[in-house]
């Protein structure tokens, strides 16, 4: 059963659950950034949930919990709290402006009813005879009201374009918050919660429409040894290299994202398996053709390969399958030598 850990944070346990969450932090090494200490206090409150999960099996293998692996952790199981935060903040600003521009239109309105009554007051006041100090009189009152209705519509319609670009800041504001809740923070590809999402999606349109559905995930071989030896810093550097390749190669409307680690995830809607294991090995020979050199020191750090996994989804098959096939067909790469694509189904051959 998932515990709501932000419903326990507001129970007498929040205090042992925090202690924890401090010692676990320390014990492995890591800084108590409000970051960190976000991610280790859900992992103490639910041990069992997803985040602590994948949190402990980054723990397992060693893998460092730099600043870019906790973003992508917050982004991939934290961001929708967060996300709403925003929301909630926008919402407030939004519902003030609205009231402020709800109150401008009530003044004006009022105004030109009272203008309209002046009006209507002049006119018969005109119908009847009067001296001409009388008209002079009548005519100076209603230039002043006219003045006076001019300068509060001037007024309401500054109001207006204020409110317009208020609204226009806060909706910019929002995708920015979107984008940053669905991107990974160290490539700039999909971050995990994006891809899922976006699987689901394609799955659906796939079923809907009848057209092919292909996934492909790929892994960097070798890179914990590669990580160990050079350093995290030029092993971020490499993952980075990797993903400018597959971004390149996985725009719209294909969907490109890193899955985790240095494994990334590709989705091909509308592609045969034939012509998506085409493009990846494009990827596989662009990515092992650069000789990568260490920035910090120029040094060379030989070449670079990946191994990638296919599937093409089955009718009916869910997002989970599909991935699940795309996986095992991944491992039969590593379990083949690396640096190769193969395909979870037989790939028809080419005339």
């Amino acid at each position: 059963m998932a515990v709501d850990v932000e419903v326990m944070l507001r129970t007498p346990q929040a205090y042992s659950v925090t202690r924890r969450a401090l010692d676990l932090l320390e014990s492995h090494g890591v800084w108590p950034t409000a970051l960190n200490f976000e991610l280790w206090t859900h992992l103490v409150a639910d041990p069992e949930g997803p985040l602590a999960k994948e949190l402990n099996r980054l723990i397992s293998v060693g893998e460092p919990l730099t600043e870019a692996v906790t973003e992508e952790l917050a982004a991939a199981f934290l961001p929708k709290a967060r996300l709403n935060d925003q929301i909630r903040d926008a919402g407030d600003l939004l519902s003030k402006e609205l009231e402020a521009v709800a109150k401008a239109i009530t003044q004006a309105q009022a105004s030109n009813a009272a203008f309209g009554r002046h009006l209507a007051g002049a006119s018969k006041e005109l119908d009847e005879p009067q001296d001409p100090k009388a008209y002079k009189a009548i005519v100076s009152s209603l230039a002043s009201a006219t003045r006076k209705v001019q300068r509060e519509n001037r007024s309401l319609e500054q109001r207006l374009a204020d409110s317009t670009a208020e609204v226009d800041r806060l909706k910019e504001h929002l995708e920015q918050v979107r984008r940053d809740a669905t991107t990974d923070g160290l490539t700039n590809l999909a971050n995990r919660k994006a891809f899922d999402e976006e699987l689901e999606r394609a799955c659906f349109e796939a079923e809907e429409s009848g057209q092919p559905l292909c996934l492909a995930v790929l892994d960097i071989d070798h890179f914990k040894g590669f990580n160990d030896t050079w350093g995290h810093q030029t092993g971020d550097q490499v993952i980075r290299y990797v993903a400018s390749v597959i971004g390149r190669v996985g725009a719209t409307p294909r969907f490109a994202a890193r899955y985790g680690g240095e494994e990334f995830a590709m989705i091909f809607p509308a592609e045969s398996a034939g012509a998506v294991a085409r493009v990846l090995e494009e990827v596989r020979e662009e990515v092992s053709s650069r000789q990568l050199k260490r920035r910090s020191t120029n040094e060379e750090l030989g070449t670079i390969t990946v191994s990638a996994g296919m599937a093409e989804r089955r009718r009916g098959e869910s997002g989970h399958g599909l991935m699940e096939r795309a996986d095992a067909a991944l491992y039969a790469s590593k379990r083949g030598g690396r640096n190769r694509v193969s395909s979870a189904d037989p790939l028809p051959h080419a005339a």
